[in-house]
């Protein structure tokens, strides 16, 4: 028998894909990012505090394996096929390697923070989190320098 004061279960894939196109895991709507890697403090549409996520380094480790797993048997396959120069290498490799980086680091970070939401994972429970209290960001002034 569930408790009464269990909250519903949260969408799990939705929330990840949620997270992985840059949207609010609770809505969908709202932009997750106000940056390239920075998370808004409270969704845009729905208000859902946002600044609970503990990404931390997993997105960039998740990013390792996977542009590893796409770009080494790859790598090997050219090089077995074709033995082309090290330069042409070079040329190859170094630009995938950082175009794929680019490119996944902020949806495999959304979707870390959408796992997290799902799960109710640092404060994303409604409890809060105690040692941890929340201060926003002061609002950035353009001066010249």
């Amino acid at each position: 028998m569930i408790p009464e004061n269990t909250p519903a279960p949260r969408d799990l894939l939705r929330s990840l894909w949620r997270g992985f196109r840059g949207r609010c895991p609770s809505c969908g709507k709202g932009k997750l990012f106000r940056a390239f890697l920075k998370v808004a403090d409270v969704c845009p549409a729905c208000n859902e505090p946002l600044h609970h996520h503990r990404a931390d380094d997993m997105p960039a480790y998740l990013v390792i394996v996977i542009v590893g797993h796409i770009v080494v048997p790859v790598l090997l396959a050219v090089e077995k096929a074709f033995r082309p120069e090290l330069i042409v290498h070079a040329m190859l490799w170094i630009p995938l390697t950082l175009v794929l980086s680019i490119v996944l680091l902020p949806r495999v970070k959304g979707t870390i923070v959408g796992l997290q939401w799902a799960l109710r994972m640092h404060g994303f429970d409604g409890k809060g989190d105690d040692e941890l209290a929340f201060q926003p960001e002061p609002e950035r002034i353009n001066k010249p320098i």
